[in-house]
């Protein structure tokens, strides 16, 4: 896990280097282990490594294939490169370091773009090719790691980080409305926008060639949502009993490949399913010395939120050490500066996520598993049952004369007496299966907009805006199967986003390398001729039961709760008034703040 820079432009000009030293030194916490960087006409590639595999400096970055032909930087980790360095060593390839960053760029070498399909990992990389001079870049297909591209006089940077790109004073502040706007209508900025106009997101799975300076358009080598848009087609299968097996046997080899590593790897263990699961078949895959870390707070203490007494039972039943870290409100004053420098893009979340990689460095940890996506996989939101009833039962009602208007006044009613202009929306939004998603997960409407980011800006995207336009450009086509486009939407647009993007910037400010096995499009890969038949195992059923020693039952009788973090009851109103109603005026302060830290 690591940070990287690219400048790429034409070789009779370059870019100053203090500039793009600048941009690399952002993201030092990405990399504490080594920096490095390498330059040649029209090029600048810089990197800061956190070594998980290979420790020697025979694998820093930038590296050179065996040929010399090809230079890569590189963030993430393929976790089956140890099967794809057999192949090429039949092939009569030698390899200098145990690392996967050479078979990364050694499989390039081999097959050029198509050796994508046979990445299972999280990644992000550039590649220079010396001898074309021209650069390939790409991302892993869920979007796990960041990889942002900015257009600037001459040329083209890509970075790990929007922070990294600005750093450099290269790229214009001029502001990307729509991506504004998303950050406070959903919490977070949705993809391909980001906070500045002038810098866009590589798509999740997708890739783009860089020649003479210029981008080309990027394509996508994978879209995870034809796993969705695949089982809507498909029969639910009859066997039940065949989907627990297959599920488990895919979950179990997950597991085992995120636990690939040449340091210590601990667990986010929150007492719920989703981490007590994963613990469970990382113990079954073999791992030892497991450490389980768990956030605790006084405002939770003796209440269904607190997590630690669950989490407790969990670690001993499955024989982890384990390691309850306090958060109190006065450590959490003084911490936010910093959590706000932190914060590569604007987002409502991600304190409970840099508090727990917090607590994973201080025990001198470097990788720590985490159970994110076990929602949006195995249907675990209670929306997943609430949401497609209240579309059928909206597409219903439209077709009862005169209902519609009718409905349309008691929202107007019900705006008013709440303070909550989504009630205005609700009977054109829930018509639609996007429209009803985008219900459910907004915090403020387009008439929210001016009081929050300004009148001017504001109307710019009031105007134009449709939510089946914005969840389209985030999901493409939904599945026809309701259930199944909620889990597209969910891992696309909220899971993407919000908690992927949250959980790099969070643990990479700490230096920890955060893994996710049930956000693996491996793993989706193998699950998807049985995704229709997961609204059969409410409640995660399918995950909890997966591991062959049982959860406890501490566990699978637990009411739901979040990775909550006791925010609002630390800032209070912080002297902010209510702006759009209880969904987002608890919020406000602090979402204020955010935003004003990115002025």
């Amino acid at each position: 896990m690591c940070g990287f820079i690219a400048a790429l432009t034409h070789a009779h000009m370059s870019l100053p280097e203090s500039a793009l030293r600048a941009g690399l030194s952002q993201m030092a916490r990405r990399g504490p282990d080594a920096e490095g960087v390498w330059q040649d006409a029209g090029v600048f590639l810089g990197h800061r490594r956190l070594a998980i595999l290979d420790l020697d400096s025979r694998s820093s970055q930038p590296f050179h294939s065996s040929c010399g032909r090809y230079v890569v930087v590189f963030n993430g980790e393929i976790y089956n490169f140890q099967s794809l360095k057999q192949t090429l060593v039949v092939r009569g390839v030698g390899f200098r370091t145990t690392s996967d960053t050479e078979v990364l760029i050694e499989w390039f070498k081999a097959e050029g773009e198509a050796m994508l399909s046979k990445l299972h990992g999280m990644f992000a990389f550039v590649i220079w090719d010396r001898q074309m001079r021209r650069a390939f870049a790409a991302r892993d297909a869920y979007g796990i790691k960041p990889l942002y591209l900015a257009n600037v006089p001459g040329g083209v940077l890509l970075a790990s980080q929007v922070k990294a790109l600005m750093a450099t004073r290269l790229v214009s502040r001029s502001p990307d409305l729509k991506g504004q706007a998303g950050f406070w209508m959903l919490g977070s900025v949705p993809e391909p926008h980001t906070w500045f106009s002038d810098v866009k997101a590589v798509p999740a799975g997708g890739c783009v060639w860089i020649e003479d300076g210029r981008a080309n358009a990027s394509r996508r080598w994978l879209d995870i949502a034809d796993a969705w848009r695949t089982a809507a087609k498909l029969p639910a299968p009859d066997d039940l009993g065949e989907v627990k097996t297959r599920v488990r046997t895919a979950l179990l080899e997950s597991a085992g490949r995120h636990l690939v590593s040449d340091v210590p790897v601990g667990v986010f263990l929150s007492g719920g399913i989703d981490s007590s699961a994963l613990a469970a078949l990382m113990a079954e895959s073999g791992a030892s010395q497991v450490q389980g870390i768990t956030l605790a707070y006084d405002e939770f203490a003796g209440r269904h939120e607190d997590e630690a007494p669950v989490a407790s039972e969990v670690a001993a039943h499955y024989g982890f050490q384990h390691h309850i870290r306090r958060i109190a409100q006065e450590e959490f004053m003084a911490d936010a500066p910093r959590i706000l420098t932190a914060m590569d893009q604007p987002s409502v979340d991600g304190v409970n996520t840099w508090y727990a990689s917090k607590a994973v460095a201080e025990r001198g940890l470097k990788v720590v598993v985490s159970g994110v996506g076990g929602d949006e996989l195995f249907l675990g939101y209670q929306s997943f049952q609430s949401l497609p009833r209240l579309h059928a039962s909206w597409r219903a009602l439209s077709g009862v004369p005169g209902a519609m208007p009718l409905a349309r006044a008691a929202g107007v009613l019900q705006s008013r007496r709440t303070s909550n202009n989504r009630w205005r929306h609700a009977s054109d939004w829930a018509r639609s299966m996007g429209g009803t998603w985008w219900l459910a997960r907004s915090m403020a409407t387009p008439e929210d907009l001016p009081a929050l980011m300004g009148k001017d800006q504001a109307n710019e995207v009031m105007h134009q805006f449709d939510a089946d336009t914005w969840v389209g450009e985030m999901t493409g086509p939904l599945a026809t199967d309701p259930t199944l486009a909620l889990a597209q939407m969910e891992s696309m647009g909220y899971m993407r986003n919000q908690l992927l993007r949250d959980s790099d910037w969070a643990s990479m400010d700490h230096s920890v390398e955060l893994r996710t096995p049930l956000v693996d499009s491996h793993l989706l890969n193998q699950l998807t001729p049985y995704l229709a038949a997961f609204k059969q195992f409410p409640d995660k059923q399918l995950l909890a039961h997966a591991p062959k020693q049982s959860l406890p039952n501490g566990v699978t009788q637990r009411k739901k709760t979040g990775f909550g973090i006791p925010v609002q009851q630390w800032l209070g109103n912080q002297g902010t008034k209510p702006l759009v109603g209880p969904k987002l005026s608890g919020w406000a302060g602090w979402m204020r703040q955010i935003a004003q830290a990115y002025q």
